[in-house]
């Protein structure tokens, strides 16, 4: 007759961890290691063997989870913008909804800034980015730009903003940029991204 396991929930009878707690604890290091190696080696540089030590498993382990380097950068990098339904709000107000949650995404998204990093030097992370808002923010774009067809464009307009404000303020870190308060960022971008976005074009 089998005993009833009586240990602490995600223990084993000998009150060590798991198999699904190791194993989730394995691939949240891994993604870590990855994250910060991608960002200062870029994609061509990092080697799954690099990003095992970093993370102090077997490159086997690596392998074992995500099958390649190019499934453990999917899966490194994989972000969801969330972006607001701008159709919902008032029209005059999109800019700064937009602005405003970009910020707080930056702020508190460790992944979306390792992407920049990484995107900054082209190659596979260039191209992660361009369909991270691609698919992302050319939805959000079409809800209220006024010209259908001028939609590629003033979401590209809008990414370059939003990108170069990123790459100066949480990447190089530029004084300046760094030490702009946040309200007179968003005072200084959101009539740009409106513009972008509602007026006619030029």
């Amino acid at each position: 007759m089998n005993r009833p396991h009586t240990g602490t929930p995600g223990t084993s009878d000998t009150g060590t961890p798991a198999p699904r707690r190791r194993s989730a604890a394995t691939r949240d290091a891994i993604l870590a290691a990855a994250r910060e190696r991608f960002a200062a080696d870029g994609y061509e540089r990092a080697t799954i063997r690099a990003i095992a030590g970093d993370a102090g498993i077997d490159p086997s382990m690596v392998m074992r989870y995500y099958g390649s380097k190019e499934g453990l950068f999917a899966a490194a990098v994989a972000v969801d913008l969330k972006l607001p339904d701008l159709g919902a709000l008032p029209r005059a107000e999109v800019g700064h909804a937009l602005v405003t949650h970009f910020l707080t995404l930056w702020e508190q998204n460790e992944v979306l800034t390792a992407l920049l990093r990484v995107g900054a030097a082209g190659g596979a992370g260039a191209e992660r980015m361009q369909g991270v808002f691609r698919d992302q923010l050319l939805p959000v774009a079409r809800q209220v730009c006024p010209d259908p067809e001028q939609v590629p464009v003033r979401a590209a307009l809008v990414a370059a903003q939003l990108l170069g404000v990123a790459l100066t303020r949480y990447v190089l870190r530029i004084p300046p940029a760094v030490a702009l308060a946040r309200e007179d960022l968003v005072a200084w971008l959101a009539p740009t991204l409106q513009r972008y976005l509602t007026a006619p074009g030029p």
